[in-house]
C-alpha cells in the first residue's frame, strides 16, 4: 500500500497482518463477523454428513480453544489500536463463540454498550431435532473505552422504529433471494452472508456520513456495500480471492447517496441552542401569535420579548408550560403548538428548520 491510507478499498490479505499496516486511531467504526469456531464444537456437518450451510473445514479451522482465543485476542487488539478514541466496534457471533469474544473484549479494555439480539424471522431448522432451533445471533456493541464519547444516533433509530425507542432485539430476516450472492454453480457464495438490513441499521445507528468503517472479515462485502450506499467510507479485508472478487464487483454496483440526503436525524441534545425570542425577532413566530398545548385546552400569547402570557401568568415557554400544568418542569419546545398554513405545528419545528438551513449552508 506504499504508506497510503487505503480508504474505500477491499484489501486481500490476512486480517491481523493487514490491520497492522493501518495507522493508530484511523477508523471510526468496526463491524466484525469473525470465524464462529464451529469445528471445535463438532457442528460442521448434518446427520447425513453434508456440510452445514456451506461451511467447510478450511473456513473455520482452529486446533483448540487456546488457538482460537489467541487469534481472537490478537485481531481485537489490533482493532482497538486502529479505532478512533471515540469510535465503536460491533462484533457478531453465535453461542459457539460470542461468550469468548465478549470476555476477551472486556479484558482488552473495550467498554460494552449493548448486546443486541438479532432474531431471525426465517432461521435454519435444527436438523437433528435434539435442540431448540437456533433462531438468533448476538451483536456486541462496544466503545473503545469507558471514556469514549461514542456516536449513537438515537433519533435516527427512533425514526426507523415508527418513532418508538429502538430496542436491543432486532427482528430481521436472513439474507435470501436476489440479495444472496451465488457462485458459478448457482450455490451460495458465502456461508454466512449477512443481510443488508442488519448493516444498514448498524451503520445508521453508530456512524455519520463520511466516517471510515472497517470490516476485517469482509466475506461477500455487505459492510463496504452498505457503507458506500449510505455515504460512509470503508476499508475491508478478506483473504479468500473469490470473496474479494465478488465483494469488489458488488461494491462497484452500489450508488453512493448524494450529499443532500446524507444527514442523520440529530439527537435532541444536538439541536442548536437558539433562544425562542430569536424566532419572535425574525417574524417566524411574531408577537401576538397564539400557542396551544397539544389538546388545545391551554392557550398563551407570544409577547415582543419572547415570553408567553396566559391570563395573569407570564413566563418563558418552559416556565409557563410548567405553571399551567402544575408540573415541576416542562419542555416548552415540545409542549406548545401553533397554527401554520392550516396545520397544527409543534414550535420545535422552528429549530429543526433552522438546523436544516444550517446543514445546507
Amino acid at each position: 500500500m506504499s504508506g497510503e491510507f487505503p480508504v474505500d478499498q477491499i484489501l486481500r490479505g490476512e486480517c491481523i497482518e493487514t490491520m497492522k499496516t493501518l495507522p493508530d486511531g484511523s477508523v471510526d467504526c468496526i463491524f466484525a463477523d469473525p470465524p464462529y469456531n464451529l469445528q471445535l464444537r463438532g457442528e460442521l456437518r448434518r446427520p447425513d454428513e453434508t456440510v452445514v450451510d456451506g461451511v467447510d473445514d478450511d473456513w473455520d479451522k482452529f486446533a483448540d480453544y487456546a488457538t482460537y482465543d489467541n487469534f481472537t485476542r490478537e485481531w481485537l487488539r489490533e482493532a482497538r489500536r486502529i479505532l478512533h478514541k471515540d469510535g465503536t466496534i460491533w462484533v457478531i457471533g453465535s453461542y459457539h463463540n460470542v461468550f469468548r469474544l465478549g470476555a476477551i473484549m472486556q479484558d482488552l479494555g473495550f467498554w460494552i454498550l449493548n448486546d443486541i439480539v438479532w432474531r431471525k424471522s426465517n432461521p435454519m431448522p435444527n436438523f437433528r431435532g435434539r435442540r431448540f432451533t437456533n433462531a438468533h445471533e448476538t451483536l456486541i456493541w462496544a466503545a473503545r473505552g469507558p471514556q469514549s464519547k461514542y456516536r449513537f444516533n438515537y433519533q435516527a433509530m427512533k425514526a426507523l422504529n415508527d418513532d418508538l425507542q429502538m430496542r436491543s432485539d432486532w427482528y430481521l430476516p436472513l439474507c435470501t433471494g436476489n440479495e444472496r450472492l451465488k457462485n458459478e454453480h448457482g450455490l451460495k457464495l458465502h456461508p454466512t452472508q449477512k443481510p443488508e438490513s442488519l448493516l444498514h441499521r448498524v451503520l445508521v445507528a453508530s456512524t455519520n456520513a463520511n466516517d471510515v468503517v472497517l470490516d476485517p472479515f469482509c466475506g461477500s462485502g455487505t459492510t463496504p456495500a452498505m457503507a458506500k450506499r449510505l455515504g460512509r467510507h470503508y476499508i475491508a479485508i478478506e483473504r479468500h480471492p473469490d470473496y474479494v472478487k465478488a465483494a469488489r464487483e458488488r461494491v462497484a454496483r452500489e450508488e453512493r447517496l448524494s450529499s443532500e440526503h446524507l444527514a442523520t436525524t440529530p439527537a435532541k441534545r444536538e439541536m442548536p441552542r437558539i433562544p425562542f425570542g430569536s424566532f419572535v425577532e425574525t417574524g417566524a413566530l411574531p408577537a401576538g401569535t397564539l400557542l396551544y398545548d397539544r389538546q388545545k385546552r391551554l392557550k398563551a400569547t407570544v409577547t415582543p420579548d419572547g415570553t408567553l402570557v396566559s391570563g395573569n401568568q407570564r413566563g418563558s415557554i418552559h416556565k409557563l408550560g410548567a405553571m399551567l400544568t402544575n408540573a415541576p418542569s416542562c419542555n416548552g419546545w415540545t409542549f406548545w403548538y401553533f397554527e401554520r398554513d392550516g396545520q397544527f405545528v409543534q414550535i420545535d419545528v422552528l429549530r429543526q428548520e433552522s438546523q436544516a438551513l444550517r446543514n445546507v449552508g
